[in-house]
């Protein structure tokens, strides 16, 4: 009996939770509506603050920043719900647009083909979709297994080997695409320059030598860090040291 009411009251703290955060969001999208751009991601925060992240959640928290012309902040929380929500065409088109408005226009230096096939492969489908796949793949091979050893015609055992040989790849590989969706998301291994102006270092001293100039609402990737010095690197490859207080990690 004891456990029956746990759990009656672990659902009902669940649907309170559920239904608050619920309330929320429904808040700040009719003060989104009211031009209250402000207030509106003041709610959304409130909603981040409670343990609950979503595609659209961050998606209209960035949508709300950009009416506010935040574009750093902006694009840090598309970056977020396009990590969530990589096939979402509106997050997609909304970061491109931000990107449009900031000052640093670096040149991607382009991938290589496999890894262009690689990385379209891997977003796909979901983690949940890949593991999913994984898993239906691995049933079937015990089913084709079992078929092999227990017919005896030969045409039957010939087309359950060779099915089997295709299972197993499928299974491997569906499993190794989502773990590697899986770690790429749970990296934090991306930020966004917060700082109006930064100058970037060649190593992590305030007397080394100035590389470039970078500005706010920037993308880069984090290589290393020493202290309170963070080693990064732009989409045009170039390296650089500077501190950490001038980003935000996606």
């Amino acid at each position: 009996m004891k456990k029956i009411l746990v759990l009656i009251f672990l659902f009902t703290g669940f649907l309170a939770y559920a239904n608050n955060n619920q309330i929320l969001i429904e808040e700040a999208g009719k003060l989104y509506t009211e031009g209250s751009y402000d207030r509106a991601i003041e709610m959304y925060e409130k909603v981040l603050e409670n343990g609950f992240e979503s595609a659209e959640l961050y998606y209209n928290l960035g949508n709300a920043h950009f009416k506010m012309n935040d574009l750093a902040p902006a694009i840090l929380y598309y970056e977020k719900a396009s990590k969530l929500n990589p096939s979402d065409e509106d997050i997609q088109f909304n970061l491109a647009v931000a990107n449009s408005r900031i000052v640093d226009k670096i040149e991607t230096v382009p991938d290589l083909f496999y890894e262009r096939w690689w990385n379209s492969l891997i977003f796909t489908f979901s983690v949940d979709g890949w593991a999913i796949i994984s898993l239906v793949t691995f049933v079937l091979l015990l089913v084709v297994t079992l078929l092999f050893f227990m017919v005896d015609v030969v045409i039957i055992k010939k087309l359950a080997f060779w099915t089997g040989i295709a299972l197993i790849v499928i299974s491997v590989s569906s499993f190794a695409l989502a773990n590697q969706k899986y770690n790429s998301f749970k990296k934090d291994h991306e930020a966004i320059v917060f700082t109006p102006t930064v100058t970037v270092k060649s190593s992590p001293a305030e007397n080394s030598i100035d590389l470039f100039v970078i500005h706010e609402g920037t993308k880069v990737e984090i290589t290393d860090n020493i202290g309170e010095w963070t080693e990064i690197r732009i989409a045009n490859g170039t390296v650089g040291w500077l501190k950490g207080v001038d980003l935000v990690k996606i």
